[in-house]
């Protein structure tokens, strides 16, 4: 096994194996960055828009790795990684491998493995962004692996946007980036119901919208408090208590059933504070609902 030599400049030569949008909005940022750039793409007709950019073009993906310091993975999905990682093989042995391809902090692990086992070193990382905006802070890339590789081309990374790194357990970044888009996902999606009751009642959702959009600034402190509670187990009635707040579920469940909304996420939250009262912790907040949501370990 070769071990994998770490240092960096704007020498560094960088392969970017994958030229979907944002492989190759990745891959312009590095060569406007000044790093000497090698591109690879599945489908060769994809590589022809770098034939005037000062990057190399390789006709294989081992050929595009054997040439560079610093391998970066932007892939369709798992398959596609897996696919091109065989096809690596030895090519890999003595670089950093950089997967920024979207995935589960299992295959990060997998593939810190696969790394480790070809004499390379492994960062797994995640993008929130959308391609127009990499090379900016609107773009988020967050990073996990070695921390080694890390420091030593902190400077690149930093050329794709606002960057972070969550430590060297390979699936943390994979973790916060499942767990942000979540986020953003269950929050949009219960919005969205919320709107189809607005406009059921015959009121201006944009003109709502504002006024959700301003009292969104609260929230910071309340997500804090909330995850403050549920990490000491103390929880306090931080909405109010759970007996005061269950009063208004059945209105909330009615009001939306009555307009034909959907009401599942509101029975979900009564199903949860009925069995809080019910335990005789009527006193405690909203957060303590987090007790029911996972086996009680501590």
């Amino acid at each position: 096994m070769t071990k994998t030599t770490l240092s960096a400049d704007a020498s560094t030569k960088i392969a970017v194996l994958g030229l979907g949008e944002m492989g190759a909005a990745i891959a312009k940022t590095f060569v406007g960055g000044g790093f000497p750039t090698t591109v690879w793409n599945r489908t060769a007709s994809k590589s022809a828009v770098f034939l005037d950019t000062g990057a190399k073009i390789a006709p294989t993906a081992a050929e595009a790795a054997a040439d560079s310091d610093v391998v970066v993975l932007c892939l369709l999905d798992s398959l596609a990684v897996n696919e091109v990682l065989r096809s690596l093989d030895s090519a890999i042995s003595g670089k950093v491998l950089v997967n920024l391809t979207s995935g589960a902090p299992a295959q990060a692990r997998t593939y810190h493995k696969w790394a480790k086992e070809h004499g390379a070193a492994y960062l797994d990382g995640k993008i929130m962004g959308d391609p127009p905006y990499v090379g900016t802070p609107q773009v988020n890339f967050s990073f996990s692996g070695s921390a080694a590789a890390f420091a030593v081309h902190e400077t690149a990374l930093q050329s794709l946007g606002t960057i972070g790194y969550h430590g060297d357990e390979a699936g943390a970044a994979a973790v916060e980036f499942m767990a942000q888009v979540a986020v953003g996902y269950e929050m949009l999606i219960g919005f969205l119901h919320t709107l189809r009751l607005v406009e059921a009642e015959g009121f201006d959702v944009e003109y709502f919208a504002e006024r959700v959009g301003a009292s969104m600034a609260g929230y910071p402190g309340l997500l804090k408090m909330m995850a403050r509670a549920v990490s000491t187990g103390e929880y306090r009635p931080d909405l109010g208590s759970l007996d005061v707040q269950v009063a208004l579920m059945d209105d909330m469940i009615s009001h939306r059933e009555s307009m034909g909304v959907e009401a599942m996420r509101m029975r979900e939250v009564k199903s949860l504070m009925d069995q809080r009262i019910a335990q005789g912790l009527g006193d405690q907040g909203f957060s303590s609902l987090f007790e029911l949501l996972i086996p009680k370990t501590r």
